[in-house]
């Protein structure tokens, strides 16, 4: 716990005459949920695409483990540890279960010959299956494993999202909005999977998400950007009381509420 995990430099990030993040620095270490929150616009997806490496035109730098990836693709990231998911789910919906949840290790083991494109080596195949069996186990979603992945429900979904991510080689995670189309109670649910992800693995996860009572209840620091600007930092107690955040979501109720009514006293 609280090991080396992501770590960004001074990122900014413009398209064309637009500055979408601007200059912002954060970490996200092993063994903790970080937050990284803001209002739409705000540009917590656009640090999401720099740290993966889907957009490499930007300044700053991005360190994993204390080495610099700035400029490997994303394939090389994930190689070295950096998983991804984004806001829409994006599953086999033809395939089983646990053929989607397999894919998260699979993917990393095809080499450059074409042989290893078609089938593994039995090693290979024994590590992928017991890979994708363990993540499907932390995840809660055992019992779902020969289902056809296009009759869950949203809620089951994102957990098999989220069980593919940690069946690969992945130690730091970064989450787009996974709690998107869950309900309340499908939210707590996943937010007690996270916190019991980070405390059996010792992974890091960088989330980005807009149901701050999620936010309040997982996060142990809490990153939060205005029209690109890191504006304010500090726990979910402090973003709680902060008169900037409350400025950040000035005439948002909803949001406020959330983030009085859950974060620790």
């Amino acid at each position: 716990a609280g090991g080396d995990g992501l770590a960004v430099e001074d990122l900014r990030v413009r398209f064309g005459g637009l500055v979408a993040v601007d200059g912002v620095s954060l970490t996200a270490p092993l063994g903790r949920v970080t937050g990284l929150i803001g209002p739409n616009g705000a540009g917590k997806t656009t640090m999401f695409d720099a740290c993966s490496g889907f957009n490499r035109r930007f300044r700053g730098r991005v360190l994993l483990h204390g080495t610099d990836i700035t400029r490997l693709p994303p394939a090389a990231r994930g190689r070295r540890g950096l998983g991804r998911t984004f806001q829409r789910v994006d599953l086999c919906d033809s395939l089983s279960v646990a053929e989607n949840v397999a894919l998260g290790r699979e993917a990393g083991q095809a080499g450059a010959g074409f042989l290893s494109q078609l089938a593994a080596r039995p090693a290979e195949s024994r590590t992928t299956d017991g890979a994708a069996a363990a993540a499907m186990e932390l995840c809660g979603i055992a019992d779902l494993a020969d289902r056809q992945a296009g009759s869950l429900s949203t809620g089951h979904r994102r957990l098999v999202e989220l069980a593919r991510c940690l069946a690969g080689p992945f130690d730091v995670l970064l989450l787009d909005e996974p709690s998107s189309g869950l309900d309340q109670e499908e939210t707590t649910r996943f937010g007690d999977i996270l916190s019991r992800v980070v405390d059996e693995r010792g992974v890091g996860i960088l989330l980005v998400e807009h149901d701050m009572g999620l936010v309040m209840r997982v996060c142990q620091h809490v990153y939060v950007l205005d029209f690109g600007k890191l504006v304010f930092q500090g726990t979910a107690a402090e973003v709680a009381a902060s008169d900037i955040v409350r400025a950040a979501y000035l005439g948002d109720d909803h949001v406020m509420e959330a983030i009085a009514e859950e974060a620790p006293a």
